[in-house]
């Protein structure tokens, strides 16, 4: 157990290196001046400008400039905002609390729906009710985010005025925007469950505790349901990914603070600083995610050894 920890630690450094140069590149080799982005509206010379590029490394090459920012991550420090003047750590963890809490909330609909959804469809194989809901699953997945953000919020807080319409600090104010984070994935996980059942209720082991006169709920519950939902844990680590990605509509749909708002604001006034501070942040978050989802494996199933041998 060790050793596999050790090992997937180690492949963080490839996929922190490969993300971070990829945004790093990505934000230099756009179109226009960085220093516009540092001064904004306010007309400067050419040697204020000059002096500028100097303060702030843009007269170094790429591959300079792209060692010292992961030189300072490394140390904790992701830059300085040019927009916010402050450090973009402090700004990341002032505004990540917020959106932990929306992913948290999305993530326990989307886990709870989705299993609901796909262990009924799966119970009732062939069935109209099985037809109904994967029917539902797919027309969940094709709605994009945006478009359902807004027929809840027009629905629920508009028409009806039963949820709060924006902002975190009213009761019931994560609502809309939770199950609007939570639809796509619990669509996702309600397929995967279904199938998954599906395959376990076929095994040997199941049609051997039918035979025995166990009792269905028993055989579902205990032998089925804990091996079905082994290879659920995988996509409910992925969909961390997508959580964070969606956030950046759904904060800003339902006027939210968050790591979304954030990177949104540094995308749209070119702040590079806050781009590339809460990119590689999400991505550390999201390979340490997934990381402790592959270590759940052992502790839903004990049989289950890294690196393919039985025990």
């Amino acid at each position: 157990m060790t050793r596999y920890i050790l090992q997937r630690i180690a492949l963080l450094v490839p996929v922190l290196l490969g993300v971070s140069g990829l945004v790093f590149l990505s934000l230099y080799l756009t179109p226009g001046d960085p220093v516009t982005a540092v001064v904004g509206d306010v007309p400067v010379s050419e040697e204020t400008r000059q002096q500028l590029r100097a303060q702030y490394g843009f007269d170094r090459p790429l591959w300079d400039q792209y060692v010292s920012f992961m030189g300072r991550a490394l140390q904790g420090d992701l830059g300085y905002s040019y927009r916010y003047q402050r450090p973009v750590l402090d700004l990341v963890l002032q505004n990540i609390p917020q959106t932990i809490q929306l992913m948290l909330a999305a993530m326990v609909i989307a886990v709870l729906l989705g299993s609901l959804v796909g262990t009924v469809s799966a119970l009732k194989r062939g069935s109209k009710v099985d037809t109904a809901l994967m029917g539902l699953a797919t027309l969940g997945l094709s709605v994009p985010t945006f478009w359902l953000g807004m027929v809840l919020l027009l629905l629920f807080a508009v028409n009806l005025r039963w949820l709060p319409a924006i902002g975190a600090d009213r009761p019931g104010a994560i609502i809309l925007p939770a199950v609007t984070l939570a639809i796509g994935a619990a669509c996702i996980i309600a397929r995967f469950m279904r199938g998954s059942l599906l395959e376990v209720l076929n095994h040997d082991y199941v049609v051997a505790a039918r035979s025995k006169g166990m009792r269905e709920r028993r055989v579902i519950g205990v032998h089925a349901m804990r091996n079905a939902v082994i290879p659920v844990l995988t996509i409910v680590g992925l969909q961390i990914g997508n959580l964070l990605a969606g956030a950046v509509v759904v904060e800003t749909i339902f006027t939210r603070h968050g790591i979304g708002q954030l990177l949104l604001s540094g995308i749209t006034n070119r702040d590079f600083p806050i781009v590339q501070g809460t990119v590689l942040f999400a991505t550390v978050s999201y390979v340490l995610v997934n990381l402790v989802v592959d270590l759940l494996y052992t502790v839903v199933d004990p049989r289950i050894r890294h690196g393919g041998k039985p025990s």
